[in-house]
């Protein structure tokens, strides 16, 4: 025992338990986040009951069954139900109503024995609205110009019919004004900005000036005439879609009415097969990835967090990497070791323990205000008071999360060249290179993966970071990308979405919480894919480095 000891066998032992261990563990958290996500896009079957508890009218239900529990009588009691005894165990389920306009409750539990016989009714109507949340209920007009032009079996196959043809005219609306309207408001903004700079310019000569304001207001007409057809486009088309409306009922009685333009998808889920269902998830799934929120960010997509994550990671990687490469050469090839370069080191060090919130308080002081501040009366006084880069940013947001991630980049870029063998220090000095030479041609090439390595874990890092971005830039809805068709294409000074915030946001800031909660799990499901995409993309640049280099050395 005391060889099997000395031999290392138990620690070999131990780590491989170790690396197993957390294997299963970061598998199973990434399972569970994937189950409880993925499953929120499968178009589950709408059940239908009779609820009667004792002493209280019986009501009819109509929903999804979203999650079923057992608990003790007397804990039912507590929570309002009517039981006959309080000494059994008692089953209890969760069921989603949507119809929030008319019930003010999305989600209700009702105890098992007080149901009736659960049925499945195929005429069973589920809308994903634009407003409201999900509609459950029976479809039983069709209208057009107030007039019906189809009720009863035939209304829904009418509806189909008028959903598809209207679905372009919707999302022509959506690029309209998401778009083509964006794009004439900047082009109207930048000519208001020439006419302020025209007005407080003192050097140019009043021929000039009124030559100058002449064309600037001969643009702005133009643009204003544009606008005026964007629109009378968009009204028309809106006009168009309100002549048709839709006439449905819940299972309690009660009449809704909706415009074509106030549905976003419509859907049978008892009459779906298991072929319907996978091709509607799938299209579920990738409306949400590709989508705008809606709701409060309860409903729609993500297109817009997603997009932010990576561009936000992306500058921050362009800001980070050379810094820390140039801080770390510094620190290891130029500065003379002593207690300076020591207390260096030990700052660098303390720097990567200290809260990420401290760097977003900084970021805000330092770039937001100061930086920022200073920038705008230099370069922007015509778009004073308003704020350019004086405000939270993409950019601020990335240059403190660079900040935050700089002593990883360090560190590893120092392992990485004190492993560089002085043996090929010496040959190539011997060969009659430079210092500089040296390092940017020998030294440097062998070392870039260590640098990679140390990329990879600011990006891991910077990308779920979101304590310090709420005070630097991200929002909870941001109206515009922060690339777009115009010029400079790249705007650094925009806000910006952050998966990590939409996480935080859906999770603990909504309204409605239950009904968030499954967008919760997929978009943390999103992150960490982001998060994996941008680190095996390091990676295999990594590999790819270190074959070639190792190659050229054999």
């Amino acid at each position: 025992m005391r060889d099997w000891f000395k031999q290392g066998t138990p620690w070999i032992w131990l780590n491989a338990g170790a690396v197993a261990l957390s294997l299963v563990m970061v598998i199973g958290l990434v399972g569970h986040i994937a189950f409880n996500g993925l499953q929120h896009f499968w178009p589950r079957d709408l059940v239908a009951f009779e609820y009667s508890e004792p002493d209280r009218d019986p009501v009819q239900v109509l929903g999804e069954v979203d999650r079923t529990e057992s608990l003790t009588g007397r804990a039912a009691a507590e929570r309002g139900f009517r039981l006959e005894t309080e000494d059994e165990l008692v089953t209890r389920h969760r069921i989603k109503r949507g119809n929030r306009d008319v019930t003010d409750r999305d989600f209700v539990w009702y105890l098992e024995q007080h149901m009736g016989a659960w049925h499945y009714p195929e005429d069973a109507v589920r809308l994903e609205r634009r407003q409201w949340g999900d509609f459950y209920g029976f479809l039983d007009e069709v209208r057009v110009d107030g007039e019906v032009v189809a009720e009863g079996e035939a209304a829904w196959d009418r509806f189909e019919e008028l959903f598809a043809e209207n679905r372009p005219r919707i999302q022509e609306i959506g690029r309209i004004e998401r778009i083509e309207i964006g794009n004439v408001n900047a082009e109207l903004e930048e000519v208001r900005l020439a006419q302020r700079r025209l007005a407080a310019d003192e050097t140019i000569t009043q021929e000039a000036r009124t030559e100058r304001e002449a064309a600037l207001q001969i643009q702005r007409d133009e643009l204003e005439e544009q606008y005026a057809e964007l629109e009378d486009r968009r009204n028309e088309l809106l006009e168009r879609i309100a002549r048709y409306q839709v006439v449905l009922s819940t299972i309690e009685g009660h009449e809704v009415t909706h415009g074509m333009g106030d549905i976003v998808k419509p859907s049978r889920p008892n009459q779906m097969s298991v072929v319907d269902k996978s091709i509607f998830y799938v299209g579920e799934f990738w409306d949400f990835v590709s989508g705008y929120p809606r709701e409060a960010n309860t409903e729609g997509g993500i297109l817009p967090a997603i997009f932010g994550t990576v561009l936000m990671t992306l500058i921050m990687a362009v800001f980070v990497t050379p810094f820390g490469v140039l801080a770390a050469i510094y620190l290891s090839e130029y500065a003379k070791q002593g207690p300076l370069v020591r207390m260096i080191r030990i700052s660098v060090n303390n720097l990567a323990g200290v809260p990420s919130i401290v760097f977003g308080v900084f970021g805000l002081g330092f770039f937001v205000y100061l930086l920022g501040g200073a920038i705008d009366e230099l370069f922007f006084a015509e778009r004073l008071p308003a704020p350019t880069l004086g405000k939270g940013a993409v950019l601020w947001a990335s240059l403190t999360l660079a900040l935050l991630t700089l002593p990883v980049v360090i560190v590893s870029t120092e392992e990485g060249l004190s492993r560089i063998p002085g043996s090929i220090r010496h040959g190539s000095l011997a060969l009659g290179a430079t210092k500089a030479e040296m390092l940017w041609r020998t030294v440097l090439p062998l070392a870039t993966p260590a640098m990679i390595t140390g990329l990879i874990l600011a990006v891991a890092r910077a990308a779920g970071e979101v304590a310090p971005l709420m005070l630097v830039g991200v929002v909870k809805l941001a109206p515009q990308l922060p690339i777009d068709g115009n010029f400079p294409f790249i705007h650094v000074d925009r806000s910006f979405m952050h998966l990590g915030f939409h996480i935080y946001d859906v999770g603990f800031q909504s309204p409605n919480v239950e009904a968030g909660r499954p967008l919760v799990y997929a978009t943390a499901l999103i992150l960490v894919m982001v998060i994996i995409v941008l680190n095996l993309t390091a990676v295999a640049i990594r590999n790819r480095l270190r074959e070639k280099y190792r190659a050229e050395s054999d």
